[in-house]
């Protein structure tokens, strides 16, 4: 149990600035006394009241709407207040500290023990005493913020299927297939002496091959839900002049990095996250490859050079009017080198050839266009995906986070360690049975079942307030 655990908090629960609704959100034990304080007069259970919000003074903070959902039948679990008022900063400033200063006078109502501990929330503290009190797994916690942060229509789509319990479902169905097959590797080792052979009689080579194949499978949907809710970034680097802001611009369909002739323009990145097919992609413009004309430049071309490092794509852009010049070539090759050293052999580099308006030729090698017309954009663009993994539709997709499919490949792991076990000449079925002991452990970690307390501190730390 983390500290303070057990404290009624409040939150506003909207986002900042002013908007027609604003809400304030209270959670705790024994919230009644709060309510009628708040609202001058008792609340029934899920049923919005109209009310004026009553100040210290007695006069109102504002008139809005009032609902009371009594524990355990809430979102997290606990009594839960909302107070929905007008949406202004203020208005909600003010229905806050009201809040915590009322919490103070409840103290020694009957029923209401606690409330003057009344504290602001941390940031996802709501959510995290939703999954604390069981109302919801850890991977569908997850999805809620992800539901929020969502870039594009697929990631929002996939991270509600999360969020109804879709991944849920699939983690718990290979769970309980791994717990089945532990229970026989077991019972072997637990009655050799009745010489019962369960494992043979279960089929257990044969689970074991379907249990891999099914975690297989989920695996797969989970790295594409993680794409869809993380992209890939993608620089674009090259030599000046090359059209590498162009082609930032043509990508986004919209005006974003300045385009002129002189070299050297392009000074610092600048960044814009398109969609293709709903997959993000965040698209890093970056200075002109080369000994800086001044001490700008270079301080632009140093860090052209940290993006790179850092992609997970990079798309070095030549120009095809530049195809017979030997200085050009000699430069471009010497890029060639340093991305070679430079990135890990993961990081795939993309040979793109623009300008193929002006020259209407083959590119030597990599993908010929121009992004001045748009010719071969469209190619790029599905290079792009399939660079970046993508293989499934939105709809067959659930949100996933790299922490999920790094626990899965655990899983993976152990799993074909069991089977090396199993196969063996010899079975040590006391090493197998520790390797699924191992995967179930990984498995717990995705929906919370069993998962450290600082890494739930990382998790809900990058909630928004009030949720």
């Amino acid at each position: 149990m983390l500290q303070g655990q057990t404290d009624p908090i409040v939150a506003i629960a909207t986002a900042p600035g002013r908007g027609a609704v604003g809400i304030v959100r209270v959670s705790g034990a024994g919230l009644a006394p709060l309510a009628k304080v708040l609202c001058g007069r008792d609340l029934k259970p899920r049923e919005a009241a109209y009310v004026a919000f009553g100040g210290a003074d007695g006069e109102p903070i504002d008139h809005g709407l009032a609902l009371f959902f009594p524990a355990p039948h809430s979102f997290t679990g606990e009594d839960v207040l909302e107070l929905q008022a007008h949406g202004g900063p203020v208005v909600l400033q003010l229905l806050l500290a009201r809040c915590l200063q009322a919490a103070a006078t409840c103290e020694g109502a009957s029923g209401a023990p606690g409330l003057a501990r009344l504290r602001v929330a941390r940031p996802g503290e709501f959510t995290e005493r939703a999954f604390l009190n069981d109302k919801i797994d850890l991977a569908q916690a997850e999805a809620i913020a992800d539901l929020i942060d969502a870039s594009t229509e697929a990631a929002a789509r996939s991270a509600t299927r999360s969020l109804a319990g879709e991944f849920s479902r699939e983690i718990h169905t290979l769970r309980d297939a791994l717990i089945h097959l532990r229970m026989l590797v077991e019972a072997t080792l637990d009655f050799p002496e009745e010489d019962i052979d369960f494992l043979q009689k279960a089929d257990a080579r044969g689970q074991l091959r379907r249990l891999q194949a099914q975690l297989d499978t989920v695996l797969g949907r989970a790295k594409q839900g993680a794409l869809l809710r993380e992209g890939i970034t993608v620089v674009i680097a090259g030599q000046p002049n090359a059209g590498k802001s162009s082609l930032l611009n043509a990508l986004a369909g919209a005006e974003l990095a300045i385009v002129t002739p002189i070299a050297g323009t392009t000074r610092d990145k600048v960044t814009q996250t398109i969609q293709i097919e709903g997959v993000p992609l965040h698209v890093v413009d970056t200075a002109g490859l080369r000994e800086g004309a001044d001490e700008v430049e270079r301080i632009g071309v140093e860090r052209a050079w940290a993006e790179i490092e850092a992609a997970d794509a990079v798309l070095f852009l030549h120009d095809l009017t530049q195809l017979n010049a030997v200085k050009y070539i000699a430069q471009d090759d010497q890029i060639a080198g340093a991305l070679a050293k430079k990135l890990s052999k993961s990081v795939p580099i993309i040979d793109v050839w623009n300008k193929a308006d002006v020259v209407p030729h083959a590119a030597p090698a990599g993908w010929a266009l121009s992004a001045k017309t748009g010719f071969g954009l469209e190619a790029l663009r599905q290079r792009l995906l399939t660079v970046a993994g993508w293989q499934a539709a939105p709809e067959g997709v659930f949100i996933a986070r790299e922490r999920h499919v790094q626990a899965l490949r655990q899983v993976q792991a152990c799993l074909a360690q069991a089977a090396a076990q199993l196969n063996a000449p010899t079975p040590a079925l006391d090493l197998m049975a520790e390797e699924l002991r191992l995967g179930q452990s990984a498995l717990n970690t995705i929906t919370g079942e069993f998962t450290p307390d600082d890494l739930l501190g990382v998790i809900f730390s990058k909630f928004c307030i009030g949720k």
